[in-house]
């Protein structure tokens, strides 16, 4: 594996690319805001007609977050293409052309949060009330801290024996709520698993996805791509199963690994090789946060020089 190169920001590895495709929480914004350095990089990407994606394992869809990211001061006109998991699931369930949504059936057996049925509204699919009734199991997220994980095993058993197929909307294994850190839908998916269940994760890091943001690019190659991304579990190894370039960014998920050796190059790179060795993926690039980082020496940022 080549050695991560360490970068003061996206200016260092831009002329490298065509295509961008960034993660959402954790890279764009924390939830709340979007972070201060975000509009000077997307500015400048924009300016040399990079092609940027932001992609998300939400399982609301594109135009929701698209009006999340507005609510918050960034505008549309800024990146490319919204690309979310639940978006492209609702796509799926419409068209049945993709093989992972090919003989489902109609009806199906939601685990959502907090009654959400946005992801199947208007499809025309019926909503089974019992694992006993559904063709198949759309996991879309958790009710915790109301619910346990445990108790979700009464439904996840009764669907496993019934053998019935799972889709996943969000991968992510943990979820924020009102400050806290509790189990998502990712964890309920892996535990149908653990009972015999058969599950298709839709999200990073899973290739259909990533191939997914690759055939929207007009210009962009996998080659001439990079994902940059908060998580070595979600982003990172989505390129590293794709082969595709990865960029880490030190600042989200794994913020308190890298507490108080951003500055300290060597210190850095330990914390580096253990998430290497825990996740099985390295990076490309280690950004300490998403920020544009030291001028590009090209001639609009040429200084003039003095008489």
């Amino acid at each position: 594996m080549a050695k991560t190169k360490f970068c003061k920001g996206v200016s260092d590895l831009s002329d490298s690319y065509t295509g961008f495709i960034l993660d959402g929480w954790g890279v764009i914004h924390d939830g709340k805001a979007i972070y201060p350095e975000v509009h000077e990089v997307l500015d400048q990407l924009k300016a040399r007609k990079k092609e940027v994606i932001i992609l998300t394992n939400s399982s609301r869809s594109e135009e929701t977050n698209i009006e999340q990211l507005e609510k918050m001061g960034l505008q549309r006109n800024m990146y490319t293409h919204m690309v979310s998991s639940g978006e492209f699931i609702r796509q799926g369930l419409k068209d049945r052309k993709e093989s992972i949504f090919a003989g489902l059936g109609e009806r199906v057996f939601l685990l959502n949060r907090k009654g959400d049925t946005s992801l199947i509204d208007g499809l025309g699919l019926k909503k089974a009330h019992d694992p006993e009734n559904a063709d198949f199991m759309l996991i879309t997220g958790s009710d915790a801290p109301e619910k346990s994980l445990e108790d979700y095993d009464p439904v996840l058993r009764k669907a496993s024996q019934k053998r019935i197929k799972a889709i996943c909307a969000n991968p992510d294994m943990f979820m924020m709520a009102d400050g806290k850190t509790y189990f998502g839908a990712g964890q309920i998916a892996k535990r149908y698993a653990s009972f015999g269940g058969v599950v298709d994760f839709i999200g990073k890091p899973y290739q259909p996805i990533i191939r997914h943001c690759m055939s929207m690019f007009k210009e962009a190659l996998p080659a001439s791509t990079v994902i940059i991304g908060d998580s070595m579990a979600h982003d990172i190894m989505a390129g590293a199963l794709l082969n595709v370039d990865t960029a880490l960014v030190a600042s989200g998920v794994h913020a308190k690994n890298f507490d108080g050796v951003y500055d300290d190059p060597a210190e850095k790179d330990k914390v580096l090789n253990a998430l290497v060795n825990n996740y099985g993926c390295k990076p490309n690039y280690l950004l300490n946060q998403f920020n544009w980082g030291l001028a590009l020496p090209d001639r609009k940022h040429k200084k003039p020089r003095k008489k």
